[in-house]
């Protein structure tokens, strides 16, 4: 099952995002049950667990996505770099970012190739001139791993490449705002086995640059492509440790059961 060489035992990074006694609410409905975590920096951290646990909930409480849900109240600290996201001083935009997103369906906007990269360094008043923006755009799509497949047609439509396509386009997308932490929600849930690889591939080379969260219905994928793991279960954070050591010796009974297919 645990397979992965990417493992890092014995390499420690610092701390990029803390979260302190975590609670998430849908109304009266309590998701999310006092977690704590760590994250730290160049370093992909898996959140595992059976659908409906909270790893999607809890993974959008990390660029304040929830703020876009009414009914949700988020009690609780997550630190960025030390300081409070959840603070009023905090612009949820200016922390989106910083903290980028790609989610489970690929969703390029309705604009060209280049307009996809070059709309939030625009927004963001990152690129002073077109050859700056033109600079951003190529390197973001060499970042994104799809550089050389479209770079002989920047202006054609975003949603006439296919779904493995579309899914870098995002990650590229994602990068150009100079993120810090790039958040995943099953990337590849929609992709087929070589356009997953290569996504895969990807998220190995962006941990260099970002501390990457990805959450996954895959053991599997957590096992490659992850150093630290978190298993969910029913909005407990059940354990947290080195990949490897979740997959092999796991602390927690519920963490063996779900890792060995006893529930899930």
């Amino acid at each position: 099952m645990y397979d992965s060489p990417k493992s890092e035992t014995a390499v420690q990074h610092a701390i990029k995002i803390a979260a302190n006694k975590v609670q998430v609410y849908y109304g009266d409905t309590h998701a999310i049950k006092d977690v704590d975590v760590r994250i730290e920096d160049k370093t992909v951290t898996a959140f595992i667990g059976p659908s409906g646990c909270g790893k999607s909930t809890f993974l959008r409480t990390l660029n304040r996505m929830n703020d876009t849900i009414d009914i949700c109240r988020v009690e609780g600290e997550i630190l960025l770099d030390g300081e409070n996201i959840y603070d009023k001083r905090v612009d949820p935009v200016q922390l989106r970012a910083k903290v980028g997103m790609v989610f489970q369906k690929p969703n390029p906007f309705p604009k060209s190739i280049y307009d996809n990269i070059a709309y939030g360094p625009r927004i963001h008043g990152l690129a002073k001139t077109k050859a700056d923006l033109d600079d951003i755009v190529e390197k973001s799509l060499r970042r994104g791993a799809i550089w050389n497949e479209v770079k002989d047609r920047l202006h054609a439509p975003g949603t006439g490449l296919s779904g493995g396509q579309q899914q870098r386009l995002c990650i590229a997308r994602a990068v150009a705002t100079e993120p810090e932490v790039l958040l995943m929600d099953e990337p590849c849930s929609a992709l087929d086995p070589i356009a997953t690889g290569q996504v895969e591939e990807l998220i190995d080379e962006l941990r260099e640059s970002y501390s990457v969260v990805i959450v996954t219905h895959s053991m599997q994928q957590a096992a490659r492509v992850s150093q630290k793991t978190a298993f969910f279960h029913l909005g407990n954070l059940v354990e947290f440790g080195e990949t490897s050591q979740i997959f092999t010796n796991p602390k927690d009974p519920r963490t063996e059961s779900y890792i060995t297919g006893r529930i899930g």
